[in-house]
């Protein structure tokens, strides 16, 4: 699966800049999330904890994105497990993705939306 780049050009006041824009994990489908989720893959809500009691994924384990760039750790022995990631609109779950792939977590998944299930 290749990554999706989009390059948007903005021109104004006589200046143009071109700016390289998802280069990070692309988003997963809804069917290859829930394949991967029935085989055992980690699904995990960035939300917050009250956005995660009022409504989550059947299975869903929270940790939020607050709690992630804070530092708080997965489990790292799980590194090689696939994970698949989701939040309410898919930003939270963008810089996540990149998160856990920076700290080595080597499969993660991006669903985005929580809507995308």
């Amino acid at each position: 699966m290749g990554k999706n780049v989009k390059v948007v050009a903005l021109v104004g006041a006589g200046l143009a800049a071109v700016l390289l824009l998802g280069a990070g994990t692309p988003n997963t489908s809804s069917a290859e999330a829930r394949a991967l989720v029935k085989q055992g893959a980690l699904l995990l809500d960035v939300r917050t904890l009250g956005e995660y009691s009022e409504k989550h994924l059947e299975g869903a384990v929270n940790v939020p994105l607050q709690a992630l760039q804070a530092g708080t750790p997965l489990d790292a022995s799980k590194k090689d497990q696939d994970i698949v990631v989701y939040c309410r609109s898919g930003h939270r779950s963008a810089k996540a993705a990149a998160l856990l792939e920076s700290a080595g977590f080597s499969k993660v998944h991006d669903l985005g939306a929580m809507s995308n299930w």
